[in-house]
């Protein structure tokens, strides 16, 4: 027997023997990706746009220093979570809080302080995806927004984030598959995803490498629906690859304003293709 045929018969083995702890890692791996992008998400967005208040000397000395405070502290906190790997950030969350407490105060769950260390790290590097996205739309915008009477907060709400989430939605879809890769080191706070599923079935059957060949195209599987379900969220807010030129300003008139020879008064002639459909 051929070593291609003995795997395959492995893997088969492990597939049909394994596979509800396999199809249990997959989903806690999925919903740990998606809760810890989402939330990841929120912390981006807020984060981003604080970074980009404005200010100048002419401001309140208050203000200046609020804003550069903030600055500062959102500063550490992406420099950070972006400077240090995520699995140092699982052992340093997980493990910090009853170390320091003498095991008074601890997590109450790993799904608790798995999600947390997803977050914040999603957090950092959406921040300065967001940052980016709202410095790319063009400053007119702001211009504008200011002059009809528009405070920071509404312009952003209204007028900037609306254009800036069109060019940041590809980095929210990349890092959900970064999530979906790289909540495999969630085991070391024994955390049961796709990745502790294969080591556990290693630990019981020491087929290391039938068991990798399944974990890599889960992981495979994963990335590729996502891909494609992002890539069509995509297409479908960049609307309709056809138009039509304008011919016609609908605005007008149809059929002109006529002045009632009997009375004096203005009426507006029904266009005839709308008669009688009041």
């Amino acid at each position: 027997m051929s070593k291609f045929s003995q795997l395959l018969q492995d893997v088969l083995r492990l597939c049909i023997k394994y596979y509800p702890m396999y199809f249990a890692g997959m989903k806690n791996t999925v919903l740990l990706a998606l809760v810890g992008t989402v939330l990841g998400c929120m912390i981006g967005f807020v984060c981003g746009v604080l970074n980009t208040v404005p200010y100048d000397i002419r401001d309140p000395f208050r203000k200046r220093v609020l804003v550069r405070i903030m600055r500062t502290i959102i500063r550490a906190y992406v420099e950070l979570f972006r400077g240090t790997p995520m699995v140092l950030q699982a052992v340093f969350i997980y493990y910090a809080l009853p170390y320091f407490t003498d095991g008074a105060a601890r997590f109450s769950s790993v799904w608790a302080a798995s999600i947390l260390v997803v977050s914040v790290n999603t957090g950092a590097y959406m921040t300065e995806s967001v940052r980016g996205g709202i410095i790319a739309v063009d400053p007119g915008q702001v211009e504008g927004a200011m002059a009809i009477g528009l405070n920071h907060v509404q312009a952003m709400m209204y007028v900037i984030l609306p254009q800036a989430i069109r060019s940041i939605l590809p980095q929210i879809g990349n890092n959900f598959i970064i999530n979906l890769k790289d909540t495999s080191v969630m085991f070391m706070i024994s955390f049961t995803d796709f990745f502790a599923a294969h080591r556990g079935v290693v630990g019981a059957t020491y087929l290391y490498f039938p068991s990798a060949v399944i974990e890599m195209v889960g992981y495979l599987t994963m990335t590729l629906i996502s891909s494609f379900l992002l890539r069509k969220m995509e297409q479908r807010l960049e609307g309709s690859s056809s138009f039509e030129l304008v011919v016609a300003d609908h605005l007008t008139l149809t059929s002109g304003v006529y002045r009632n020879p009997a009375s004096g008064e203005l009426f507006i002639e029904r266009n005839r293709d709308y008669a009688g459909k009041d």
